[in-house]
């Protein structure tokens, strides 16, 4: 069991979030008072309401430097601040001198001082020169009235433990200290921290102390909500650091899924912690954040904000790239983080926003959902259809969001023309063969999910995809126009593996072939005549290099979409009473701004394939 030490006051306070609940449901002493409660955590009052910012990683990856975090912060200033956004997030790696891309490079020299901790890179951060560290970026975005914030690994340098630099105010030394067994599995610049060892708090006490000195007020620390448990000690010992530090840091723990039995414990030591892997711009991952909000809905309080990750919306990806969501798709992603009150972080280029996006970001009725709701809770799943309610305080009103899940062709697995097992490191040759008879289909369908084991690196390429005729001719599928495609990270590709290297797998390339991080989808509109589909499914080469992930299950599809998916939405009847109110309610439609008059009894709303309506209802006094 884990011992807390009740002598150190921060630590009390602290500990409160832990015991409150025991006290609470504990008897009186015989024959005396119930004992007091006990105050929350202090650093819960320093995200009272979810954040709202920007991080620079979905457009910039490990590249961004000062100017270009000037440049978001200025586009902040001018036309995001007045509508809540308030933090501008360095993320990974701006303490290595030459990255360059998504991937990270194994053995880079990193940015240190001579106590082993991270500095940013002169080259990219001109201002951190002579010892300034981010201070100088921390004053110009306060100067904007916005709040500054950096991204850092778990543990300490690898370079520092090949060093053996010295831990700031003690006799040991970054040996002392580091568990070189304990390594990031995604990422190569660190060790982890023995919290065993003499010296490993004073450690991180130190990190936070120089981060504090910097004037930063949002730190997202990585590599620690999963696995949650064998990172319980250093999540702890970071708690301390931050609140030993003297500023109020907002903490978020990353990356996710963290699992639902540490719910506690992470809501006594983090701000905002990720509930799933990194979030991107496909369907499937956002359908699947339904389940997670759903489950994690519970455990949300004031000060401590399950975190459905960034939103990845505008220009993306070094800026190649716009999002993959339709315009329904991105209402959908907002209302939901809206209804279930999730941090809200864009992922955009903040300098090159479309007026569409613009306008999606800064609806302040929608924004006052995430940031003023109570007592949020989904009401409805059924049928393709979700439903979220929630109160409007200090008044009667109810706000009401409702999703139509269904895609406009349903693609069912019980009814796929093919259907493999899990690929995995573990199958011979890393790919199965793919037949499927799609006779009489006018439209094919590829599609490729995690095998549901949550984890990344699932790089399903499909070799060599043909079609063939009744005759007996073929087709080559990479030579024809896709309707949509998406993926569960970056892009879908021809003749290239996600990640943009050449199709590998087991030492082989080829040229003809589709890449397509799970979960993706591809569709097309097939020729007259096609009767069969073949290809191999398989796990490019560049996914074995991890020591994760890799698992991908291959569907094919092959439909004749019927008169339903020609209808623009789909409606659903909401009785009242249901979501527990009576009598007649004035409707507002709060994305479109529009008063959409009286309803009683029962509420019937048109909403658009995999999108979404977000009203509030106020109670109207009957005489």
């Amino acid at each position: 069991m884990h011992r807390v030490s009740w002598r150190n006051p921060r630590l009390r306070r602290r500990g409160a979030a832990l015991g409150a609940l025991l006290l609470a449901a504990a008897p009186a002493i015989a024959g005396g008072e119930p004992p007091p409660a006990l105050e929350p955590p202090a650093f819960l009052s320093w995200a009272p309401t979810p954040p709202m910012g920007w991080n620079s990683w979905d457009c910039f990856a490990t590249t961004v430097t000062e100017a270009q975090a000037k440049a978001e912060a200025d586009a902040m200033a001018a036309r995001l601040k007045a509508h809540g956004w308030q933090y501008v997030v360095v993320d990974i790696q701006w303490y290595e001198p030459g990255a360059n891309g998504f991937a990270y490079r194994a053995g880079a020299p990193l940015e240190l001082d001579a106590f082993g901790r991270l500095l940013p890179a002169p080259n990219r951060f001109p201002s951190a020169r002579g010892g300034a560290g981010f201070r100088p970026l921390a004053d110009y975005v306060h100067g904007l009235g916005l709040k500054f914030g950096i991204h850092l690994m778990r543990g300490i340098p690898r370079e520092a433990v090949a060093r053996n630099l010295p831990v700031a105010g003690t006799p040991f030394r970054a040996r002392d200290i580091a568990n070189p067994a304990d390594t990031c599995p995604w990422n190569p610049d660190m060790f982890g921290v023995d919290m065993t060892k003499p010296g490993a708090q004073a450690y991180y006490d130190s990190v936070f102390a120089l981060i504090a000195s910097w004037g930063v007020d949002f730190v997202k620390v990585d590599d620690l909500s999963r696995p949650y448990w064998a990172h319980r000690a250093e999540i702890e010992a970071i708690r301390r650091a931050i609140d030993r530090a003297g500023r109020p840091i907002v903490l978020s723990l990353s990356p996710g899924e963290t699992p639902l039995d540490a719910a506690a414990h992470v809501a006594a030591h983090a701000n905002l912690w990720r509930i799933s892997d990194d979030f991107w711009d496909s369907w499937p991952a956002l359908r699947e954040q339904f389940g997670r909000l759903a489950r994690w809905n519970p455990h949300r309080r004031p000060g401590a904000w399950p975190d459905a990750d960034m939103l990845p919306l505008g220009t993306l990806a070094l800026g190649e790239r716009t999002t993959n969501f339709t315009p329904e798709e991105q209402t959908t992603l907002l209302t939901l983080w809206s209804i279930a009150r999730s941090p809200l972080m864009l992922g955009a280029d903040l300098t090159r926003l479309d007026d569409a996006t613009l306008a999606l970001v800064t609806n302040d009725e929608v924004l006052a959902v995430n940031q003023r709701s109570a007592g949020n809770r989904p009401c409805l799943n059924r049928d393709d259809w979700v439903a979220w309610t929630a109160d409007a305080p200090g008044t009667p009103d109810r706000y009401l969001a409702v999703f139509n899940l269904r895609d406009r062709i349903p693609l069912r697995p019980e009814t796929a023309a093919f259907r493999s097992g899990v690929v995995s490191r573990q199958t011979p040759g890393h790919a199965v063969p793919i037949a499927a008879d799609i006779s009489g289909a006018a439209r094919l369908f590829l599609a490729a999910d995690d095998a549901g084991d949550g984890n990344g690196w699932d790089h399903a390429v499909w070799i060599e995809p043909t079609l063939v005729r009744a005759d007996g001719s073929t087709l080559k599928l990479t030579g024809l126009p896709w309707r949509r495609a998406t993926a569960g990270w970056g892009r879908v590709a021809v003749g290239r593996a996600p990640g943009g290297r050449a199709i590998t797998v087991e030492g082989r390339t080829f040229a003809d072939g589709i890449g397509a991080h799970a979960p993706s989808l591809i569709e097309y509109e097939l020729p007259p005549g096609i009767v069969r589909f073949r290809a191999e499914g398989a796990i490019d080469d560049g996914a074995l290099t991890q020591p994760g992930g890799a698992t991908v299950r291959f569907l094919v599809h092959a439909v004749t979409p019927g008169p339903e998916s020609a209808a623009p939405d789909r409606t659903l009847a909401i009785r009242l009473d249901d979501i527990g109110l009576a009598g007649p309610v004035r409707v507002r439609d709060l994305w479109s701004h529009q008063d959409l008059g009286l309803s009683s009894g029962e509420l019937t709303l048109a909403v658009p394939w995999h999108g979404a309506r977000l009203l509030r209802l106020a109670p109207v006094a009957v005489p």
